[in-house]
């Protein structure tokens, strides 16, 4: 089975293209990945094509015409009898390794967040008036602004979470932004397969739109990309994003997203017996979702001593949750790496299990593994893979201090208190780099328009064109009406 990946305008002709081939295997099946690999000619043609028709398209069309065109997208690829659909639920398990029902409930979850209601709740989000990006809006302040997106922008994307490029080139679409996406080796098809289905929707709309592929890190390439858009956006490992910022021109505007950590605070009030068993539900639903991959995904869980629900019996919840979970949706298959990874930290707990403080959950020949802490650990990344630490604490204030040495890495914290404490806990996980605060059993699908690492998903996209009212009331003086 083939499949062509990556999306080109009508300036690169796909037969002049050279096609690399990515192969994938997965549930017993095959397939074969052609992705668009170009030459430097190439490169400036296509770079200059998306900026000339951003200028002259793009940016002539009204925000409410932008979201009505991607929420007439999103409705196809909702539609489970949209060929494209169909070959994504095909295609998806093979390439990614990813259970098959997984995926397909998953990718509607995922797909809902960019309907036209939650397209504007996501306008609204970073501008107080979305009709700035489409002419100038009054300031309070006196005088007149207009926000303009990038003219070429970048968007550099890592395959660990089904369907991440959607975000970024849904955003750049906002803000009225020509773009040109690099495709992840690990999940190739759905960029392109998105850009594809915009263009037959609006063809204009496709000549300001191309997904490629390049070999990361080969600098020879990459310096002739680096070269052509004014806005990078890039997700992947912090390594792999500190190389392209060493690349890219100092006036090339850089928005990285790396390697974050995840984690869980259950307060006693939360573990009386009937909430106890129901709240561990959520929380294994949050650890299978994507094998942990994402980087919302919960890597410890904090657990407040005194419940109805100990610690203990969480854990011992945790585990049979998760082993349920494993039947209807199992693991994803792991790299040698990945395996080589689980197996050090399951033997390093299993070592340590001896002294009488922790308790293993599950044996080797799981695919997940539950280990509950009688003490105070600090957080340290996970070994992934539906592996998850839970962690006993006197007080579950005391959590606050076991995570903030990752304080440069933190990223979403569920939380299950009464009212008054979780507003006290989000405000000393805030102070501590917490950027999202959620219920467990939502880790992994953020809500429409969230700040993502605390950032503005559409704000840091633009620039702000000011007329300060001296020169609109100098303006007065030549007009045709002036005495």
């Amino acid at each position: 089975m083939k499949e062509f990946a990556g999306y080109l305008p009508s300036c690169i002709p796909p037969a002049e293209v050279q096609w690399r081939t990515l192969h994938f295997q997965s549930h017993g099946e095959q397939v074969e990945v052609a992705v668009p690999d170009l030459n430097a000619a190439q490169i400036a043609v296509l770079s200059d094509h998306v900026r000339t028709h951003t200028r002259h398209y793009l940016r002539t069309l009204s925000v409410a015409k932008i979201v009505a065109i991607v929420d007439k997208a999103i409705a196809r690829l909702l539609d489970r009898s949209h060929p494209l659909r169909i070959k994504a639920e095909t295609l998806l398990p093979i390439v990614t390794g990813y259970d098959g029902e997984m995926i397909r409930s998953g990718l509607t979850g995922y797909l809902k967040t960019f309907r036209q209601p939650q397209l504007k709740r996501f306008l609204a989000e970073d501008f107080n008036d979305a009709q700035i990006l489409d002419d100038f809006q009054p300031r309070p302040n006196g005088g007149f602004a207009r926000a303009f997106g990038p003219e070429l922008l970048m968007h550099i994307w890592a395959g660990n979470v089904l369907g991440l490029p959607l975000w970024s080139l849904i955003s750049g679409l906002l803000v009225k932004a020509g773009s040109i996406g690099k495709l992840p080796g690990a999940e190739p098809l759905m960029a392109g397969w998105f850009a594809g289905l915009l263009a037959e929707i609006d063809p204009q709309l496709g000549e300001c739109l191309a997904v490629v592929w390049w070999k990361g890190g080969d600098t020879t390439v990459e310096s002739l990309w680096f070269k052509q858009p004014d806005t990078v956006v890039a997700y992947g490992g912090n390594p792999t994003l500190a190389a392209i910022q060493q690349q890219l021109p100092i006036t090339t505007r850089f928005l990285p997203h790396g390697h974050k950590i995840s984690v869980g605070l259950v307060a006693r009030s939360a573990l009386d017996a009937r909430q106890g068993a129901e709240l561990a539900r959520r929380a294994a639903y949050d650890v299978m979702r994507y094998d942990q991959s994402g980087c919302y995904s919960p890597q410890m869980l904090f657990i407040e001593r005194g419940g109805r629900v100990s610690p203990q019996e969480f854990s011992a919840y945790l585990a049979h949750e998760l082993q349920a979970l494993a039947r209807k949706h199992p693991r994803g298959e792991l790299s040698l790496a990945e395996r080589n990874s689980i197996a050090a930290w399951r033997n390093n707990e299993e070592i340590r299990a001896l002294q009488g403080d922790r308790t293993l959950y599950g044996d080797a020949i799981e695919n997940w593994a539950v280990v509950c802490v009688d003490r105070s650990e600090p957080l340290v990344p996970a070994a992934l893979g539906r592996t998850l630490k839970v962690v006993a604490v006197e007080d579950i204030a005391q959590a606050i201090a076991l995570v903030a040495e990752q304080k440069i890495y933190l990223q979403t914290a569920a939380v299950a208190a009464e009212p008054q404490a979780l507003f006290r806990l989000a405000s000393a996980l805030g102070q501590v780099g917490v950027t999202r605060i959620t219920a467990f059993g939502h880790m992994t699908s953020p809500a429409a328009g969230w700040h993502h690492d605390g950032r503005f998903s559409l704000l840091d996209l633009v620039t702000l064109t000011e007329i300060e009212y001296a020169a609109e009331e100098a303006a007065e003086r030549f007009a045709p009406y002036a005495d």
